[in-house]
């Protein structure tokens, strides 16, 4: 008997593989693409995100040259209580957030697996670059890193559960990104030349437009100043800035500064020089861990404090239920809000979201 398997489609190249992949494996595929977007909001979306209507399409489309059955999720509910409404909170606290992350964790890989027990499939699958490993140093299946390197994307996917982790399938995990658009395209997928998304889904306008937008006259200007207390000139409201900034100030200065921290209480944005960005150590909350804390604590770790950043060697180190991550050497890759996704060789471990 077929083993099924459910394939989150996204109407891309990447999922669209994944499922013809898997169908010429001999596995029974349904594809499963879900809605977070009203229909509105969906309309002011562009060909460089994902989740608008013209994307559920593709993926419907994909579905049919691969003769297998294709549901579509509502997912708009969910998707603006625990990823939209999220955003606009964080950077309403002067944080940075990680919406992607939270999708996947939240809306994404838990909707895949509700709809996967539905159907009774055995299986779920994504077109993600990465891949599943059982640890028998650790005790526990875990994400491996990709071997495209430069694709790999088990940054995005370290909160999912080893429940659901030891289900899930990854056809992409050893796949250049060229070699994937050539299978597209033997196989008569229409979306193999289509580009790859961008940005936020649900800000195709751009972030700070999105937050002026929602926010309204709970953007306010106020003052850049030292850390003394110094002012130097007027800021268009803390929301539209991050930590580590500094680019895009809208002030001249005899000198460089960097946003080196934001009071959100008192709408003001604290500039400094790179070195006050410097951290030997952060500690994590929320954290998500695959493998007991008290191994982790006796091996050298990496540490990836944003997606775009590489693995920095150091330590975890648990203080009275509180984790930190101890960084081998100081580095200025921090800001709160973002997530530490914590890797033993090329292995994912577990993480959590920074704060200061």
């Amino acid at each position: 008997m077929k083993k099924k398997v459910v394939v989150g489609m996204s109407g891309g190249v990447d999922s669209s593989v994944a499922a013809y992949l898997l169908k010429e494996e001999g596995y029974e595929v349904i594809g499963v693409t879900l809605k977070h977007l009203s229909d509105e909001d969906s309309e002011n979306t562009n060909t460089k995100t994902c989740c608008s209507l013209d994307d559920i399409y593709d993926a419907k489309m994909a579905c049919f040259k691969l003769g297998i059955p294709h549901y579509v999720v509502d997912a708009v509910e969910p998707f603006k209580k625990d990823v939209i409404d999220y955003f606009i909170g964080e950077y309403s606290k002067g944080i940075t957030p990680s919406p992607c992350v939270v999708c996947d964790e939240k809306i994404k890989i838990k909707k895949l697996a509700e709809t996967a027990d539905k159907l009774g499939a055995d299986y779920i699958s994504t077109g993600h670059y990465c891949d599943v490993s059982y640890s028998q140093e650790l005790g526990s299946h875990l994400l491996k890193l990709s071997k495209n390197s430069a694709k790999d994307q088990t940054y995005m996917l370290y909160r999912i559960g080893e429940n659901i982790l030891k289900r899930m399938l990854f056809p992409l995990k050893n796949f250049e990104k060229k070699k994937v658009r050539g299978i597209a395209k033997e196989a008569g997928i229409s979306v193999h030349d289509k580009k790859d998304s961008q940005g936020i889904c649900f800000a195709p306008e751009g972030y700070k437009e999105l937050l002026k937008r929602i926010l309204g006259e709970k953007i306010k200007p106020g003052n850049f100043i030292t850390r003394d207390g110094h002012i130097l000139g007027q800021h268009e409201g803390y929301q539209l800035y991050t930590i580590g900034q500094r680019r895009g100030l809208g002030i001249n200065l005899s000198k460089v500064y960097f946003i080196t921290g934001i009071d959100s209480d008192k709408n003001e944005i604290i500039l400094g020089d790179f070195e006050e960005l410097m951290k030997k150590e952060v500690e994590l909350t929320d954290t998500v861990f695959l493998a007991d804390i008290e191994k982790l604590e006796k091996i050298k770790l990496f540490g990836r404090p944003r997606f775009s950043s590489i693995g920095l060697p150091g330590r975890l180190k648990k203080i009275d239920n509180r984790i930190f991550f101890i960084y081998d050497e100081e580095n200025a890759k921090n800001s709160p809000g973002q997530h530490m996704v914590i890797y033993y060789k090329d292995l994912v471990v577990g993480g959590g979201k920074i704060i200061f």
